[in-house]
């Protein structure tokens, strides 16, 4: 069991207040009523909750009200009730009121009150909750900080970490915030396109959805041309007309090549340039050396990779066990490069790496967490030449189960360098002058393993989506060409498997050893989510079981079910949207998706600085010699996987808004015309509808569907007409015309060609009920379309 980090609301380690006191950091609250041991009433429970965030788990609650026995069991209930009525909601293993903050959330930093503090709102929250609510920060002065370090302190424009307590004078901001971390400067800072006006000075035309223009003075156009991405900041705000802007820098002509995927890292504040004293440290690098190393040169490891790849970070070998004890049994061995070696903690090549949290991959370019002298020469583990590595050997029984490993230390030398592609041809059938002559004493020891272990996977029963994924593939001046979905070959399923195992063996070592990790978690749905989507199933009689103790294969069972029916990828797309998000955190909840009770990151420390410190762990624990983790690393693995969590919803968004944006550009010329989509969202504004041939979406406004009053219905996500009993569900298949492209935005809008549908009998009863206490939206015609993603 892992000895969990001290609270880094309370760094001294003092002992917590009486119930009322939200901590050290905290304001000081009015305490509750509270008869201790006694169950409390909901009100109480409610109240405790949104009083004391940081200690809002069944485990805090059953401690603070001193519960036990079957107290702690009708707590418990009430708890599930509460989250089913839609009270509270689950974060992590924490539970929030809905519409809550969680405890540590990343703000920006908008405005002063009059007092002059800052006040910042949520950097991410949804449209459908309504205005964010507004954040009080408090500054924290030197001398008022305790442990190491100076404070960080922020400014406006500035986007931050933070550590959120319920505020205490009620009249102002709803919460306060202690600043973590400084995430961003000047978030003030927005671009766009600027375009050169008569006499002098031009325009900002925007790249956000909802951005307006701005106008720029002659004095401030910092030497950009027409057609310049240029950042600006508001140089000056008037009572009426267009802000006016200053052009801060010049990044380039909107129409040359990679534009694209710049407006995504500028517009995230995603660092893409190393600063000179991490190119210095990563230049003065040298090889490894053989200390505390095992010599593993004359073992066939060999690296399969996408055939483009350029940093090769693990690598596979697979032999039959050769005891007794274990007949039928496999050893499979991994090997993963060992950054640790070369970024040590707090150098600048380490601090570069935590803040960008991992490599971020665009259709056009990556944006790597490390230097390529690091990532694709000295920890790329390249054919034919010596690379550092931690490898862990894996034994598994005939029926696939794991039943040892070790971690070892080693110096390695890839036998060879295989895309997916020919090693799967060689199994095939079809090996070329490479994988001929390994085919028989490499290449098929390793798809038996792969079949041994695979048992071992059918048994788990992880949870076992369909969802293709599309890769957009370039012309040479950078816009798209086509978009495929690659074929899912053993390969890809074999390197898969195997990194999967490697990740369990390193969490269970580390906990064996004690050792602080970040675990990589993912929670069950929520309660309310699995209602969601039982009350969607049940239109298409699909049965969900109640409770809260669901596992992944009671999902698999729904997809069986819906396998090779109409109703296919909406039922996956359902059952993706009720899953929670994985995250990177310090305590363990098991993972949700995988089927897995220990899980950590193990296999890309190259990309991942998770992974990064998950070897750093191991080297330190097991007595691998230098580069371990540190003291002050183990104090700060809270905050680092909060971070590390939110630069990875950083990167995802980046790269969708990328692909929306090359989409929408590809499809600029085709506006008029015609294309087969699919429902793929359904909102009270309108529809969302994707076009599987390209990997994109658009939106048809609900003022656009025709002359019925259309109604929104969550449950069977439909919006229908309340007069025809005629509309639209998730995953109908439709014909839509592009009424709009804007490519800058990366937005589509489409005109419905389709007629609606008419409506299951559960959707027109939904009618009937005249439950508008669901969510209801009405359109009337002729009326203007509802402000939204467009």
């Amino acid at each position: 069991m892992s000895r969990i980090p001290r609270d880094r609301t309370n760094p001294a380690g003092k002992r917590p207040g009486k119930i009322g006191r939200a901590g050290k950091d905290a304001p000081a609250v009015e305490p509750l009523n509270i008869v201790h041991g006694a169950l409390p009433s909901r009100e109480v429970i409610l109240r405790f909750i949104a009083d004391h965030p940081q200690k809002a788990s069944k485990r805090e609650l059953a401690k603070a009200f001193g519960l036990k026995g079957d107290n702690r069991v009708e707590l418990k209930h009430m708890l599930q009730e509460l989250e089913q009525e839609g009270m509270l909601q689950k974060n992590r293993k924490s539970l929030i009121r809905p519409g809550a903050l969680p405890p540590v959330t990343v703000l920006d930093i908008t405005t002063r009150d009059k007092d002059g503090d800052l006040i910042g709102r949520p950097a991410e929250w949804p449209e459908d909750q309504g205005v964010a609510p507004a954040v009080s920060i408090r500054q924290q002065s030197p001398a008022g900080r305790q442990g190491k370090g100076k404070a960080p302190v922020a400014g406006l424009g500035d986007r931050i970490l933070a550590k959120i307590f319920p505020a205490v004078d009620r009249g102002g901001p709803a919460y306060t915030a202690r600043i973590i971390k400084v995430i961003d400067r000047r978030r003030g800072a927005s671009m766009g396109v600027f375009r050169t006006a008569p006499g002098g000075g031009g325009r900002l035309l925007p790249i956000e959805r909802r951005g307006e223009e701005k106008v720029i003075d002659p004095d401030f156009t910092g030497g950009a041309t027409d057609g310049d991405l240029v950042e600006v900041e508001i140089a000056r705000l008037g009572r009426f007309g267009l802000p006016r802007a200053k052009v801060l820098s010049v990044v380039g002509s909107v129409g040359s090549e990679k534009a694209i995927s710049m407006i995504a890292i500028h517009a995230h504040g995603i660092p893409h340039v190393f600063p000179p004293a991490v190119i210095a440290e990563a230049d003065a690098a040298k090889p490894a050396s053989m200390s505390h190393r095992e010599d593993w040169r004359d073992v066939p490891l060999i690296t399969i990779d996408p055939a483009d790849a350029k940093d090769h970070d693990d690598a596979v070998y697979a032999e039959l066990d050769p005891s007794p004890d274990n007949p039928g049994g496999v050893i499979v061995t991994v090997a993963i490069a060992d950054v640790s070696w070369y970024v040590r903690p707090n150098s600048p090549l380490d601090r570069e790496a935590l803040k960008r949290g991992n490599s971020v991959y665009f259709p056009d370019r990556v944006v790597p967490m490390l230097p390529e002298r690091i990532s694709n020469d000295l920890c790329s583990l390249k054919e034919g030449v010596d690379r550092p590595a931690l490898a862990v050997r894996m034994s598994f029984s005939g029926e696939g189960r794991k039943i040892g490993h070790t971690f070892h230390r080693i110096m390695m030398k890839s036998a060879a360098k295989l895309s997916y592609q020919q090693a799967q041809a060689a199994i095939d059938g079809k090996p070329d002058d490479q994988t001929g002559p390994m085919l028989e004493p490499i290449l098929k020891p390793l798809w038996h393993a792969y079949e041994v272990m695979k048992r071992g996977r059918d048994r788990r029963q992880p949870l076992e989506l369909d969802m293709p994924e599309r890769k957009i593939l370039l012309k040479p001046d950078g816009t798209v060409d086509r978009v495929v979905v690659p074929p899912r070959l053993d390969a890809h399923k074999l390197i898969e498997e195997m990194m999967i195992q490697a990740n369990v063996c390193a969490a269970e070592t580390l906990e064996k050893k004690r050792q602080p990790l970040i675990y990589r978690i993912h929670d069950g749905p929520t309660l309310a989510k699995q209602e969601i989507l039982r009350e969607f199933l049940a239109t298409l009689g699909i049965s969900l079981a109640k409770g809260g103790n669901m596992h992944a294969n009671n999902f698999n069972g729904i997809l069986a079910k819906a396998d090779g029916t109409p109703h296919q990828t909406m039922v996956n797309e359902m059952v993706l949207r009720s899953q929670s998000q994985a995250i990177y955190g310090p305590e363990n909840i098991g993972h949700f998706g995988l089927n897995l009770m220990k899980y950590a990151h193990f296999t890309s420390p190259i990309r991942r600085y998770a992974d990064l410190i998950v070897h750093r762990a191991l080297v330190g624990s097991l007595g691998f010699g230098e580069g371990g983790i540190t003291p002050d690393e183990e104090a700060a693995l809270d905050d680092i996987a909060a971070e590390i969590s939110t630069f990875e919803r950083r990167a995802m968004a980046a790269e969708r808004e990328t692909v929306d944006r090359l989409i929408a550009h590809h499809l600029s010329g085709r506006v008029g015309e015609e294309f087969a989509g699919r429902v793929s969202g359904v909102t009270k504004s309108g529809l969302f509808v994707a076009l599987p041939d390209y990997g994109a979406d658009g939106f048809v406004p609900i003022s656009t569907l025709g002359t019925d009053y259309f109604i929104y219905d969550e449950a069977h996500q439909a919006l229908s007409g309340e007069r025809t009993g005629l509309g639209y569900r998730l995953g109908d298949s439709v014909t839509v015309k592009l009424a709009e492209a804007i490519p800058l935005a990366g937005a589509l809008r489409f005109e419905m060609i389709s007629e609606g549908r008419e409506m299951p009998a559960a959707v027109r009863s939904f009618h009937k009920a005249g439950r508008r206490d669901r969510g209801q939206v009405r359109k009337k015609p002729g009326t203007r379309p509802p402000r939204g993603r467009h």
